[in-house]
């Protein structure tokens, strides 16, 4: 993952509703969600909630599908992964790491 990429993947999640959609999307897994189901459950207009998912879209981090009337969205895992694997590549220069220890610890 280049660093354009993580940038703009970062940016799109540093907003509180952005940040929802995508953890309410990672919680869904890879079936995702209905984007009536996501303004539901996180109480956001549907204007709103499409300008958000427009912009993790455009960042990579959700992926749409239709399915009749419905648009589902999903998170993209494969991003999620590379945007994780790109922030903890170089951790603890190499040696052992606790981060995981640490990030279970933290829930």
């Amino acid at each position: 993952m280049n660093s354009n990429t993580v940038v703009r993947a970062l940016g799109a999640l540093a907003h509180e509703s952005r940040l929802a959609i995508f953890r309410a999307l990672v919680v869904a897994g890879p079936e995702g969600l209905a984007a009536g189901d996501i303004a539901q459950q996180l109480g956001v207009s549907p204007s709103s909630l499409s300008f958000h998912l427009k912009d993790l879209s455009h960042a990579g981090l959700v992926d749409a599908r239709q399915d009749g009337r419905f648009i589902f969205y999903s998170a993209n895992f494969g991003a999620m992964s590379g945007l994780i694997g790109f922030l903890t590549e170089n951790c603890c220069e190499g040696g052992t790491c606790s981060a995981s220890t640490v990030s279970k610890r933290s829930r």
